[in-house]
């Protein structure tokens, strides 16, 4: 009866955190702030779990009995028998922009706050696990102005004066992943996962004219588009433990995604602000967009107190989304064309736990980690590459003593375009993250003895 009574109990727990979510998760806001996601489909988020992105991201050779991988589905057979692993966590975004307007320094702030991850891990024979998980993949969030003088020579604004446009977008795109891995011989497993993504973003402008001699009437300009999206793309991975003992473990990793066809639907329409809202432009097409094909390799290094990784990732945008996706404005007027690039990723971290078995320290069992990511954006503007880094912290507080479970807490410290943005004038962005998670794990570790069967009712 009791096995039973543990089992609805987390079943409730489980249920009432996924369905708001699966709401949340399709209903457009604002996850990020950042005008580099006027383009396409936004800011990339940073796949994995707490513990995972608090070391600086790595994770696809992590073989950990006791906690979710996010990234490599090989990883799924390390589930033990009769044991379940679930992992939640929530996420605040803090955005700081700033940009030198021909002498006038602006800046912006915003915060933000959404769910980062919920994923599960059960065993489904010997050697064989099953993995789910739900994540944003994408976010699109800005507010922005640009004014545009008046220009005697042009024979547009030379008539008409200057011109006012304000730009807003918000939506994110999310990732649903369901995979099996199987561990094929002695310390070598193979996995698969089917990736479907979905979401809505939406975008709008407003063209404002002032007349140059005061008694001209013209109306503003008012444009809106929606992408809806709705794409599958697989992933395939594996894992394999060159030492494997209980001091220490060495296991190498890789992954690669097949990438997909996303050619979101965009719906646009331009109306003129006058009495009759008159229609300048309305219709619906498909927009040739491409998920990439990636490809991630990785080292990971165990012992007793010490967890150090490091993983490389590379994905194909540019080559597979050739065309420019849209025409900018620079600061000064001039005409940037901003483009999907191919990107390079590294990723370092590094965990210690002074010492899991203590019974005096606490503080002792904790285990802290630390990390590093480098990369660039996966968009050029007027052909400058976008570079972008982050610095991770993290603890795991220990719920119970010699179990798994956890709570998770996690900061990151993050630059983006740092490199151009004095030289072409584009934004310089600073963010800050802070993230709570909960890694949860039953089995006989801790006493949670979810799939055996009760010799007494």
């Amino acid at each position: 009866m009791r096995v039973k009574n543990t089992f609805h109990k987390w079943a409730v727990v489980a249920s009432l955190l996924l369905f708001p979510l699966f709401g949340v998760a399709q209903t457009s806001s604002i996850n990020a702030f950042s005008p580099y996601t006027m383009y396409g489909i936004g800011e990339l988020n940073t796949p994995g779990t707490l513990s995972m992105r608090s070391m600086g991201g790595v994770g696809v050779a992590m073989r950990n009995t006791g906690m979710v991988n996010l990234l490599n589905p090989a990883a799924y057979s390390a589930t033990p028998q009769k044991s379940f692993l679930f992992s939640f966590g929530v996420e605040g975004q803090h955005y700081r922009n700033s940009q030198n307007d021909s002498g006038i320094k602006k800046k912006s702030a915003y915060t933000s706050a959404n769910f980062h991850d919920v994923a599960f891990q059960l065993p489904l024979g010997k050697r064989l696990g099953l993995g789910f998980s739900l994540t944003p993949y994408s976010s699109v969030g800005y507010r922005t102005k640009f004014y545009r003088a008046g220009d005697s020579l042009d024979p547009v604004l030379g008539n008409v004066g200057p011109v006012q446009y304000t730009y807003q977008g918000e939506g994110d795109v999310t990732e649903v992943k369901a995979g099996l891995g199987w561990t094929i011989f002695k310390n070598f497993s193979l996995g698969v996962a089917a990736q479907y993504y979905w979401g809505d973003i939406d975008r709008s402008f407003v063209a404002t004219v002032s007349s140059i001699t005061g008694d001209g009437n013209f109306n503003s300009a008012v444009g809106s588009s929606n992408y809806s999206i709705s794409s599958f793309k697989g992933q395939v991975g594996l894992q394999w433990s060159a030492i494997l003992n209980s001091k220490r473990a060495l296991t190498f990793g890789a992954t690669f995604d097949i990438g997909g066809d996303l050619r979101p639907r965009v719906s646009e329409t331009i109306y003129t602000s006058d009495l009759y809202s008159t229609a300048v432009k309305d219709e619906t097409q498909t927009l040739e967009l491409v998920l990439p094909r990636q490809l991630a390799v990785g080292a990971y290094y165990q012992t007793v107190k010490w967890t150090l990784g490091a993983d490389y990732v590379y994905q194909n945008w540019g080559a597979r989304n050739s065309a420019p996706v849209r025409t900018s404005v620079g600061p000064s007027g001039e005409s940037l064309e901003v483009a999907y690039t191919d990107t390079n990723t590294i990723k370092f971290g590094a965990e210690f736990t002074p010492s899991r078995y203590d019974v005096r320290h606490f503080f002792r069992r904790w285990s802290y980690r630390a990390g590093f990511r480098y990369g660039t954006y996966n968009q050029t503007f007027g052909g400058h590459h976008i570079a972008q880094y982050a610095v991770t912290l993290g603890v795991g507080i220990p719920i119970k003593f010699l179990g798994s479970s956890a709570i998770d807490v996690g900061v990151e410290y993050g630059r983006r375009g740092y490199n151009v943005a004095e030289r072409v004038g584009l934004v310089r962005q600073q963010y800050f993250k802070f993230a709570v998670g909960f890694s949860l794990f039953a089995g006989s570790e801790n006493g949670e003895y979810w799939f055996m069967r009760p010799k007494y009712e």
